[in-house]
């Protein structure tokens, strides 16, 4: 059994987290060791990143790589499509609004992780070990990581990237609540006569979202969310049945609607760990946070979290997984964590009530948000960067009106 102490960073997991992870340190300039096995070639989802992910990125040299297969969003819509007594108005967004060209893109997964992978093996500071780890120690002054290949590994830090279940988080003794949804999503891609125009439309039903969002050309992606047997009922028809289904949900908006092969069906749950780094481990994406897929938010929170992981790391270096530098970290994401987690879980627990005062408590807050444009562009600054909203909302309050004296010139 081989023995690595020289790592200064240990990644475990290999979805699209875990990956981004290991490119964020390792361009830091750490050396990192990535566990996992390479990602799942027949991902049939879609991810939408918003700009400030897209810039980090960038940041990593894999963006050009991906745009050519992905699509801009630049509209975003919120459909009521419930048949209840209240009903909300139509909340539409436009990037425009807040002078942004658009406010990310659409990607489909298994080319993101493609990319990913390519530059992983392409850097020369990440040694991919494509084993899982089996068991980890946990000492005071590293954690070591035992291989599913015989091999162990031992850093400073471990980045627990390894999922909603994650064995890392378990091991560093971080417990967790979780709840299982009475929810599946239902994912897949379609074909459309119409244009989408670049407009992803979110219809909230009585079991959840039903998520359209572009690709690029004639075709988009779709997240149903659904009670568990209805999404399974749903997947076994035959595509011309399960053509009309979609289209009858959207209401035509994109015309004739022809489904593509291979609809996965996920069930969905909730989870949010105790605390987010604890005895050398820092937790990041669904290790530290699963909600339902409402309002893109779960990859982008997964970024956020190896962006604040890498720069708390970075004013560590002697020690990255010292106690102070995970309070630090866990200090810094709790505050984000816990306000999307809250806003998606509560928003979503809203479209499943059947009580009148739930109904009437969306109806209303959509209202407002649909028709008073500085709230709406409040959200739409926080949906892309947590606090740029508040920002905009302070410097709109500081600045002086000029623009009332200009405009009598």
């Amino acid at each position: 059994m081989s023995v690595d102490t020289k790592t200064r960073i240990l990644v475990a997991g290999t979805g699209p987290v875990g990956l981004i992870s290991a490119l964020a340190f390792a361009d830091a300039g750490f050396g990192v060791v990535l566990a996992g096995p390479p990602a799942r070639a027949d991902d049939g989802r879609t991810t939408a990143l918003m700009v400030p992910a897209l810039k980090f990125l960038a940041r990593l040299g894999v963006l050009d790589a991906l745009e050519a297969d992905a699509a801009p969003l630049k509209v975003m819509r919120i459909v009521d499509g419930t048949s209840r007594l209240v009903r909300s108005p139509i909340v539409t967004f436009r990037a425009g609004e807040i002078d942004e060209e658009h406010f990310g893109f659409n990607f489909q997964n298994r080319v993101l992780n493609a990319v990913l992978q390519q530059a992983v093996e392409a850097h020369s500071g990440i040694e991919w070990r494509q084993s899982l780890v089996e068991n980890w120690t946990i000492e005071a002054k590293q954690v070591t990581a035992a291989l599913s290949d015989g091999t162990t590994v031992a850093a400073p830090l471990a980045v627990a990237a390894d999922g909603r279940n994650s064995p890392a988080r378990e091991a560093a003794g971080i417990s967790a609540s979780a709840r299982t949804l009475p929810q599946a999503a239902l994912v897949l891609n379609f074909a459309h006569s119409r244009d989408h125009a670049f407009t992803s439309t979110e219809f909230h039903t009585e079991t959840g979202p039903f998520t359209i969002v572009p690709l690029p050309g004639r075709r988009s992606s779709l997240v149903w969310v659904l009670r568990p047997e209805t999404a399974r009922q749903f997947a076994d028809l035959d595509d011309a049945a399960l053509s009309l289904r979609v289209e009858r949900q959207m209401q035509s908006m994109l015309g004739r609607i022809t489904v593509e092969g291979g609809r996965q069906i996920y069930p969905l749950s909730t989870s949010l760990p105790q605390r987010f780094a604890q005895n050398r481990i820092a937790l990041v994406g669904e290790a530290a946070h699963v909600f339902p897929p409402i309002g893109a938010q779960g990859l982008n929170l997964g970024i956020r979290d190896v962006d604040q992981l890498v720069e708390t790391a970075l004013k560590n270096v002697d020690d990255p997984g010292a106690p102070a530098a995970l309070a630090v970290y866990d200090s810094a994401r709790r505050p984000d964590i816990l306000a999307r987690t809250s806003a998606v879980n509560l928003l979503n627990r809203s479209l499943l009530s059947d009580m009148l005062p739930a109904q009437l408590a969306r109806s209303a807050g959509l209202n407002f948000l649909g028709g008073f444009s500085p709230l709406r562009a409040f959200f739409m600054r926080e949906g892309l960067r947590p606090g740029s909203g508040f920002s905009a909302l302070g410097a709109a309050l500081r600045s002086p009106r000029r623009l009332r004296g200009a405009s009598t010139e």
